[in-house]
């Protein structure tokens, strides 16, 4: 019986190799498009598919392999006498082989200047349909699809004149993954491309499926004996730690990624210079300032020894200024849009130094669901956006925020809370943060009560005032959620707090604010809590 093999690829790397390893061993070849125009070009014997379809390829293309002239020789189960017979009576051919990929849809929606209907075009019918046909029958065809396979089933052919039954089941696995993956990017261009103005209601599947490329093995992860990797959502956002362009230093490893996707999500809270220091996936010193380097100075005071060996991100170009102040820190990581030559220069004497550049302006596309990992699940939120806290510095409170005590903060005590809650919702609960407006000054982190979060903070607080010699106003506390007792107002008046924010909701909110009218501090409610666990 005559074996046939079908070959149709959009990358044609190694297939000439392939080909000619099949045609050795007496597999006649059929083929379509540009790649039978490839493989007659090099003298390889092969037939269009028309010739047992006597069908023409039409509609550009669109229908050339959707026929059961392809698929029965697929399909068909070869001990069933059943098939065999339909196979005889249609003269219907046995494909033993399949040599496909498909259309590069991903490669195509990552063009800048992609239009709807390219994305379309590059939708691949057929290919897809002959990779499930022939993956579904792998205990007779082998189907490849991923060229870096191509060099097993070329020794396998040259040994034995066919493959082996556990190669086959490998390859028919890696097809069902690679079309699930196809249809997932799909899925997700078209949902995006969705319009806002539907006048129906649409009932989602129950189900999600998530799409994204492996981008890199990690060294290891959280600790030396986990392994970890690297994969990036195709299309994702532009702000992120997985869109930075690395220019120097080590592959960043697995709490390098962590550390620098919270700091970038902190940075795109605020439009002046800003510098953000993270460690542990927690801010240790968030500074603004009127220039970028004056940002700096502000952030590594608010944590001078914590710094070490953290993530900075900036979110202004580097000077050499700026770069000769980072030089005597030892960090891991420095994000900024971009680095002057003599900044970089100096700051690449570092080896080991990762240096990231990031596209700033990008910002505003990068909120997107969130999804975290739990043993046998996984759980989605949309992300901690609210518009509550304005990216734009203001001296004002914003309209959702509530004054809740007779002293009202003044304008800039206003500016000092906005500053801090920003941090604050960045920080582990239970978080209080102390501000004076320009940095941090005290950071509660993670306890599991929160007057134990606010004496960290506040005895943080004095002794960097101290060591500043800085007493100017404002001093305010922020809290990511409210107060369970007026325990923390006691605990702020003591050490000299002048205004607090918090998001209200206790069923004592009035015992504190009876307390800050007692010692005649501010309170503002803002009605959204910013828990992060």
């Amino acid at each position: 019986m005559t074996r046939y093999a079908l070959i149709s690829v959009s990358d044609k790397s190694g297939i000439e190799e392939v080909a000619k390893a099949l045609v050795e061993k007496d597999i006649k070849i059929l083929s379509t498009g540009g790649t039978f125009r490839l493989l007659s070009s090099k003298g390889i014997p092969v037939e269009p598919v028309e010739s047992i379809t006597h069908f023409p390829e039409m509609m550009d293309g669109r229908v050339k392999t959707l026929h059961p002239m392809i698929h029965g020789g697929l399909l068909s189960v070869r001990n069933n006498p059943d098939h065999q017979q339909a196979l005889i009576d249609h003269q219907i051919p046995v494909i033993d082989f399949v040599v496909v990929n498909l259309y590069p849809f991903k490669e195509t929606i990552q063009k800048e200047d992609c239009r709807f209907e390219d994305a379309i075009e590059t939708i691949d019918i057929g290919g897809p349909s002959m990779l499930r046909s022939a993956a579904k029958n792998a205990e007779s065809v082998t189907v490849v699809t991923d060229p870096r396979d191509y060099d097993t089933m070329i020794a396998q052919l040259k040994q034995s004149g066919q493959t082996s039954e556990s190669f086959r089941r490998y390859l028919a696995r890696k097809v069902f993954a690679l079309t699930a993956y196809y249809d997932s990017l799909i899925s997700k261009y078209l949902s995006e491309q969705a319009p806002e103005d539907a006048d129906f209601k649409a009932y989602d599947w129950d189900h999600i499926t998530l799409s994204y490329d492996w981008q890199q093995t990690l060294r290891y992860g959280e600790n030396s004996h986990q392994s970890a990797e690297f994969y990036r959502e195709i299309a994702g956002p532009q702000f992120s730690i997985a869109n930075g362009i690395q220019l120097h230093g080590k592959e960043l490893s697995y709490n390098n990624i962590r550390d620098a996707d919270a700091a970038i999500k902190i940075s795109r809270e605020f439009s002046q210079p800003c510098a953000v220091a993270v460690k542990h996936m927690n801010p240790c010193g968030i500074a603004v300032g009127e220039t970028i380097e004056k940002a700096f100075d502000l952030c590594y005071a608010a944590d001078s020894i914590s710094i070490f060996g953290g993530i900075i991100v900036l979110n202004r170009p580097v000077s050499l200024a700026l770069a000769e102040k980072l030089h005597h820190i030892f960090l891991e990581l420095i994000i900024a849009p971009s680095f002057e030559e003599k900044a970089y220069d100096l700051l690449a004497r570092k080896k080991n130094l990762r240096l990231i550049t990031l596209d700033f302006d990008k910002r505003s596309d990068s909120y997107e669901d969130e999804y975290v990992s739990v043993i046998g699940g996984m759980l989605k939120q949309s992300p901690d956006q609210s518009h509550e806290l304005a990216i734009e510095a203001i001296d004002t409170l914003p309209v959702e925020w509530e004054v809740m005590t007779e002293t009202a903060p003044n304008a800039e005590e206003s500016a000092a809370l906005n500053f801090a809650m920003k941090a604050c919702k960045h920080v582990k609960s239970n978080a209080i943060v102390i501000s004076n407006g320009k940095m941090t000054l005290g950071i509660g982190a993670g306890q599991m009560n929160r007057v134990g979060s606010a004496a960290i903070a506040l005895q943080e607080a004095k002794e960097k005032i101290e060591q500043l010699g800085d007493t100017t106003e404002p001093f305010v506390m922020a809290s990511d959620a409210f107060f369970p007792m007026d325990d923390t107002v006691q605990l702020a008046h003591e050490y000299g707090i002048k205004a607090i924010v918090q998001p209200g909701g206790s069923i004592k909110d009035k015992d504190s604010v009876d307390k800050c009218n007692q010692f005649g501090i501010a309170m503002v409610k803002t009605g959204i809590r910013h828990f992060k666990h």
